[in-house]
Order: structure tokens, then sequence, then C-alpha cells
């Protein structure tokens, strides 16, 4: 399976239903919280995500939490 990195901010409920979305579907992710990182924040800007969640799976960036991108990124139907 591809690398999953989840690009998150607290009190996000966007954020909150990406991660209980992988939890479902026993996706493994590393969650980057772009508020302490702030390179991590200059990435997601410099791909055109100005909101979070960013999903960034394998070299594919989603802005927001699109199920459909992500199910077609990581091939689930």
């Amino acid at each position: 399976m591809k690398p999953v990195a989840l690009f998150t901010v607290p009190k996000c409920k966007w954020c909150d239903k990406a991660k209980a979305y992988f939890k479902s579907k026993n996706i493994r992710y590393n969650q980057i919280d772009v508020s302490r990182n702030k390179q991590a924040l200059k990435d997601c800007q410099k791909h055109g995500c100005n909101g979070a969640p960013v999903v960034l799976i394998g070299n594919s960036w989603i802005c927001g939490f699109d199920k459909e991108k992500i199910n077609k990124e990581l091939g689930i139907k």
C-alpha cells in the first residue's frame, strides 16, 4: 500500500472525519499537525491546499476530505 500522510489542525471536524475513515478502513497513516510544523504547512500550500485536512497518498495531494479521491488513490471500492 502507498504511504499515507494526513495533515491536520487541532479542533478540525473534517480532520476528525478523515481519521475516523482511515481507522474504519484499517489504513495506516502518519498524522502531521501543520499548526506545529511550518514546513509541512508550506508543502501543503505549495500544492494548492489552503485548508485542512490534506491527504498525501504516495505522490498525490488531496485537498480536503474527499473520499472518492482517497479511495481511488488507494484502490478501495
